[in-house]
Order: structure tokens, then C-alpha cells, then sequence
């Protein structure tokens, strides 16, 4: 959510299992307050906030304290996703969410848990080598600095590749939990439009399998086959660890938690 979904999330909370984690963004056009007042609303609706850690947004290290004691001061500290950010050139000192960390900052302010990102087909600004050596090296600083720590991943369409950078995230002696991310139900011209945005894969071979055509965009779609793909996939996989998803709500918090209701239903 945004800082601007409260009432979205207020909408949406009576389908929304309690404890669950709800993430707060950091973007560019809301400010501090919003940004806190979101994670308080996220955490006074029995639900674990997640704020995000924008670090080429942040413009000072005073910044980042600013926001880590407000964050703290409503009880909103103990989970963050510390991520790099969209600004071409950093705002402040910080060039990456690896610099954020290793300021060693995040515990002196009640965090217990910070989530990386991960990019399992890749990011269209980045290369894949700088990728893994960034993730290697967030996993080892958050391990030293004994933080617990979760993989979220960008959102796409086909198993295999997720599978694939699964399977490579172990090889590289990474043990923590890995969130697939998973886009709730949408329109499929806005999946299609953020596919892009994002350097994701969607030709027809893939977004036929994730179960949509793009011959007819007019209509939805839910992630039910992903899902249950990805899930017998990872049951067979011996190495897999412990893998969830997290879904992104492209198209609204109620719309999104209102199918994970329908879902657990028919498991």
C-alpha cells in the first residue's frame, strides 16, 4: 500500500487474515508523515507493517534517522524493506539499500528484520552480476549485524526462471525466506503496463501459462495457476527452503485480499 491507501486498507480489513504482513512505500510525493501515519494505521489494524527504505531518495543520513525514530516512536520499526529506489542519481548518500545497511543504523532503532530485493529474471537497469553480488553481500551484512532477513522478489508471470534464481539464491549460501512476488488480481493491460515498466517477461507463451491471452486484455487475472504451480514446484525441490509469495496489489487492497480469501477457501 501507499501512504494514501488508508481507507483502502481500512476497505479491505475484515478479509486480510490478522498478523499479516502489509508493506508502506516510499514514494517520492508523499511525505514523512504519511509515510508513518500508513505503518501506524497498518500496525493499530492488527496487521505487521513493513515500511519501505527508499535509499536514492533519502537526501541525508539525518533523513534516514529522522524517519527510522518516527517509524519507531509508533511502533512501526521491527520490519523494513530497505530497497535501492527509481531516482537516476541518488538524492543524498545513498547510492544503494547495501549502503543503507551498512550504515548499521536499523537495529539501534528496534529493527529486527529488513527484506532485500531480489530480481529473478533480472533488472533492465542493472546487471545481473552486480545483482548477486549486491544480495550476497546484504544477506552476510544483515547476518553480521544480526538482523533476520527475507528475499522479496519483483512480480512475474513464469514459474521456471523463479525456480531457476530460487535454486541460485541457495547455491549462494543465502538461507533466508524467500517471497515470490505475485501480482493479486488486475486488469490485464495494467499487469501488462507494469510487465514493462519492470523488464518482465510477457510474451504469449508465458502469459498464456500464467493463464490470460494477449489476444483479449479487456478482462482480469489472478495468479491461481502461478500459484499453484510455484507450490508443487517447491515441494519437490529439496533445496528450496522456505519460499511464500507476496502480492503485489495492482489491483486494489480489497480486490487482492478478497481473492486470497477465495483462495485459502478452496485449498
Amino acid at each position: 500500500m501507499t501512504g494514501k491507501d488508508v481507507p483502502g486498507l481500512l476497505e479491505a480489513q475484515s478479509a486480510i487474515p490478522q498478523g499479516t504482513r502489509i508493506n508502506v512505500t516510499f514514494l517520492g510525493n508523499e511525505e514523512l508523515e504519511m509515510r508513518v501515519t500508513a505503518a501506524k494505521a497498518v500496525k493499530d489494524a492488527g496487521f505487521v507493517p513493513v515500511p519501505h527504505v527508499s535509499a536514492r531518495r533519502l537526501a541525508s543520513q539525518g533523513q534516514l534517522e529522522e524517519f527510522l525514530t518516527a517509524l519507531q516512536e509508533v511502533g512501526a520499526s521491527k520490519h523494513v524493506f530497505v530497497v535501492g529506489g527509481d531516482p537516476a542519481t541518488p538524492e543524498g548518500p545513498y547510492e544503494s539499500s547495501l549502503d543503507v545497511i551498512r550504515t548499521g543504523l536499523l537495529p539501534q532503532y528496534g529493527v529486527e528484520e529488513v527484506s532485500i530485493a531480489g530480481y529473478p529474471e533480472g533488472h533492465p537497469d542493472i546487471s545481473n552480476e552486480l545483482l548477486w553480488e549486491h544480495l550476497t553481500a546484504k544477506s552476510a551484512s544483515l547476518k553480521e549485524q544480526g538482523l533476520g532477513s527475507v528475499v522479496l522478489t519483483q512480480f512475474g508471470f513464469d514459474t521456471a526462471p523463479v525456480m531457476e534464481w530460487i535454486d541460485a539464491v541457495r547455491d549462494r549460501g543465502i538461507d533466508s525466506t524467500i517471497r515470490i512476488g505475485t501480482p493479486g488480481p488486475a486488469g490485464i493491460k495494467r499487469l501488462l503496463n507494469f510487465a514493462r515498466r519492470f523488464g518482465i517477461g510477457a510474451n504469449a507463451m508465458i502469459v498464456k501459462k500464467y493463464g490470460f491471452s494477449l489476444t483479449n486484455l479487456m478482462g482480469t487475472a489472478g495468479p491461481d495457476r502461478f500459484i499453484d504451480d510455484l507450490s508443487a514446484l517447491v515441494a519437490q525441490d529439496e533445496k528450496a527452503g522456505e519460499v511464500g509469495i507476496h502480492l503485489y496489489t495492482f489491483g486494489g487492497l480489497k480486490a487482492t485480499a478478497d481473492w486470497a480469501a477465495g483462495y485459502r477457501a478452496k485449498r
